[in-house]
Formats: structure tokens, sequence, C-alpha cells
């Protein structure tokens, strides 16, 4: 009798015994799901710029505060300057997509977690509602982190502007370096839930985590120093400390979740020891 196990494992290397083979969909059926996805996932992002075309004129305040405040404070001349005819309309249409990102992160992440792990069971898509409710406000929560880091990034590189010199900021090259911080500081926060939620269908366990855990810290640390383009460790620490948080605590949940599983399956009668598949 063939027994087919799981990837994955759980805590001591323990493996489930599945009741029947996973159906597999061809490679062309995965095509057509994921130009599905992405077609949908484009038509939402189509409308919530539309929405974003009318949320211009505030969005773009908020987000030239940062620049506006190093002129009034430090007494440096520092502004936002557009540059060509076409350049304003550029810039409207550009904030315009870049609102419709955030407004429909919670379509677009379902988007790509329902591709992911397609087929799911009752249970597990109980769990891609898990997932959702605990990746859309932890994004939202990360991109307005970043909104805290972002007056501390600009007040420091400005710095570094010559006594005399003014700063005058090309508009799209700003909103470049704004949309990068910002939607890093989001995904950033979203890494943690994706952990869970493969460790809750049974494709990484906390002893995984667990040994790898040096390679996370100094990954973490690497990601932030390329996500926060500043010389200070202070913008870099606005990342570092809340994602080694949701690290640890996803590795909590994920130890919890195979200790429940592990006592599911003894009990149950389908958990097998290591030892045993070897011999």
């Amino acid at each position: 009798m063939v027994k087919i196990s799981r990837p994955g494992g759980l805590p001591g290397g323990g493996r489930a015994r599945a009741a029947n083979p996973e159906k597999r969909m061809p490679l062309a059926g995965h095509l057509v799901e994921l130009r599905n996805r992405v077609l949908l996932s484009v038509i939402a992002l189509g409308l919530g710029a539309v929405v974003g075309w009318f949320l211009y004129d505030p969005v773009l305040q908020f987000l030239q505060a940062p620049v506006m405040e190093v002129s009034a404070q430090d007494g440096r001349v520092a502004e936002v300057n557009f540059a060509g005819v076409a350049s304003p309309f550029d810039m409207k249409v550009k904030v315009a997509v870049f609102i419709g990102f955030f407004l429909t992160s919670p379509f677009w992440l379902y988007q790509v977690w329902a591709f992911i792990v397609p087929g799911l069971t009752k249970k597990e898509k109980r769990y891609s509602l898990g997932f959702l409710a605990a990746a859309i406000p932890l994004f939202l929560a990360g991109a307005a982190l970043a909104s805290f880091a972002l007056p501390n990034a600009v007040r420091t590189l400005t710095a570094f502007t010559p006594e005399g010199a003014t700063n005058i900021i090309p508009a799209q090259d700003y909103l470049n370096f704004v949309m990068l911080i910002i939607v890093v500081f989001g995904i950033a926060f979203v890494l943690p839930v994706l952990m869970v939620g493969l460790n809750l269908l049974g494709l990484l366990s906390a002893d995984t985590i667990r040994k790898s855990w040096r390679w996370v810290v100094v990954l973490i640390f690497a990601f932030a120093a390329i996500a926060t383009p500043t010389p200070d460790a202070i913008s870099m620490f606005f990342l570092v400390i809340p994602m080694t948080a949701l690290f640890v605590l996803a590795w909590v949940l994920c130890w919890l979740g195979d200790r429940r599983r592990k006592a599911r399956m003894i009990a149950e009668g389908t958990w097998e020891d290591p030892a045993e598949l070897d011999d």
C-alpha cells in the first residue's frame, strides 16, 4: 500500500496520511486561472483609480507634507517641481492608480492567495477568509507606518543639500520615492501572515521556521536597509522592529497550530513517526 504524505511536515518531522491523492490542475489550467485573476485584479484597479482621480488633491497634499515641513521648519528651500507641460497630468494619473492600489487591496490580495492555494477545501476556504482578515489590516497598517517614517526620510536626505543651494525635487521622482516606501512597508507586514497561512495548509512547519531564524533576521535587516533608502538607522528600525515582532508572533501561531494538528492526528490514528517511515 502506498502512503501519500503532505509536504512541509509537522514538529519532529511527522507526517499525515492523505486519504486520497490531490487532484492536480494541468499547466494550461493554471495559466488560464492566472490570466483570469490578473484580469479581474486589473479591472478592480481601474475602478479604484477612477475613485482615486477624485481624491487626488487631498492625497497629493498629504504626500507633499514632508517636503513642506522641511521648507517651513528647517528654513531650507525645498519644493516639489512639475517639469514639463504634461507632467501635472501624468502625476495625477499615477497618484490615482496609487490610490486605487490601496482601495482595491482586499480584492487583489484575495486573488493572489486564491491562486497560490487552488482547489481549496471547505475548511481551507475558512483559512483564506482568516488570511484576508489579517492581511488587509496589516497591509494598511504597514502603509500607515510608512507615513511616520517618510518625514524623517525626507528630512534626512534633504539635509545633505549644500549651504545656499535649493532642493527642487521633480514630482515624478518624489512620487516614486514615496510609493516605494509605502508599498514596501505594506508588503513587509503581510509576509508573516503568509507564513501562518502556509502552516495552516501543512506546507510550512514551526520547526522549519525555528531552524532558519538567523537567516530570517538577516533578511529582515537587509530588506529594511534596502526599503528605507536613508543613511540613518532610525528609519530602518521603523521597519525592523515591527517585522521582527510579527515574525515571532507568526512562529508562535505556527507552533500552536502544529501542536494542535499533531494531537488531532494522534487521536485519529493518522500520525506517522518518521522512524516508522524509514523502516
